[in-house]
């Protein structure tokens, strides 16, 4: 099945809905028509709070590998069109937008959505922020030697979001639950037969710290390096949509903010670079909280994404698969 929304006389939005054997389905969003006319597209969009864009008349396509589709328009401006839809808003917006509302300085600013209402529900298909034409990627930075001295800006970057979500969407006291990381560590270890040895020491870690009080709020909830960007003033952080693949319930579900912390603390890894005591620090200069003295619980959260990243790596990178599995062996250890 198929859903076509004409935008003008060369560009269809196309809404197609895929079907597997299992019974499940997904939707993806396709732009039909000539590539240079992403600008009958940006003529579509909503504006936040009478924001003026650009007319488009300079667009280009952003490379890379991304889960959506990312066009730039005269360097003001950056949209983003998601290709996989669901109904309800986009975790992007919502945060990208509730951040923007508390003045929070390390996001790039909502300019603008598009979406349509079918059978009386939302879908969100296309965002407008603020481009940082001056940034430069994280994961460049920290692969390309670039990094000294950056881990603590960071961390107090990330402890500022934080405190900007729970000012625009609150917190609430709560006991950790374990089942969805019980979860991930069955698939895992049955889609990576070398994670068996670790299965029982793993679930231990998990399990034992069923119950635990932690405060919960919205989350980036996919954080690492490539999700932030550094310009000549601060670090932004990106894409807020939260683990690519997670139904969007899952993923608007409020978090222990350890759960970033240990996101970016595993990109380090994988950069072989960035110093996880300064980023530390600075978290905890933004937040006054350090994420170290919540080591069991952090050390939980790292062990969910190295699991995760493990089941990823030997599907789809099995030459990367050695650092997730280190990882595991070091925190289950």
């Amino acid at each position: 099945m198929h859903t076509v929304i004409p935008l003008s006389g060369d560009l269809d939005v196309v809404l197609v809905d895929a079907r597997y054997a299992d019974g499940s389905s997904d939707r993806y969003q396709v732009l039909l028509g000539e590539p240079v006319r992403y600008g009958a597209l940006l003529s579509h969009v909503e504006t936040e709070h009478g924001a003026v864009l650009p007319r488009g008349t300079g667009s280009r396509v952003l490379g890379g590998e991304q889960s959506n589709t990312s066009v730039v328009f005269d360097d003001q401006v950056i949209l983003k069109v998601f290709r996989r839809v669901v109904a309800g808003i986009n975790p992007d917006i919502e945060l990208t937008r509730a951040l923007g509302r508390v003045g929070n300085p390390h996001i790039a600013p909502l300019r603008g959505t598009f979406g349509i209402v079918e059978d009386g529900q939302e879908f969100s298909l296309a965002m407008v922020s603020a481009f940082a034409a001056d940034a430069v990627n994280g994961w460049e930075m920290a692969t390309g030697g670039q990094f000294d001295g950056e881990s603590h800006r960071l961390g107090q970057a990330v402890a500022s979001v934080h405190a900007g979500l729970a000012e625009a969407l609150g917190t609430s006291p709560s006991a950790m639950t374990v089942d969805r990381m019980m979860q991930r560590l069955d698939a895992a270890v049955a889609a990576v037969p070398e994670l068996a040895g670790y299965r029982d020491a793993a679930a231990q870690r998990f399990t034992s710290l069923a119950g635990e009080p932690l405060i919960m709020q919205r989350v980036h909830g996919d954080l690492h390096l490539g999700q932030a960007l550094r310009t000549p003033a601060a670090w932004l952080l990106i894409d807020f949509e939260g683990e690519p693949g997670q139904p969007l319930n899952q993923r608007r579900q409020p978090d222990s903010p350890l759960r970033d912390v240990a996101g970016m603390l595993r990109s380090f890894d994988y950069a072989g670079c960035g110093d996880r005591g300064e980023f530390c620090d600075g978290y905890a200069v933004g937040s006054g909280v350090d994420p170290r003295e919540h080591a069991e619980v952090l050390a939980a959260y790292e062990l969910d994404k190295a699991l995760y990243e493990a089941a990823y790596e030997a599907r789809y990178r099995p030459g990367w698969l050695h650092i997730p599995l280190a990882a595991i062996a070091r925190l289950v250890g």
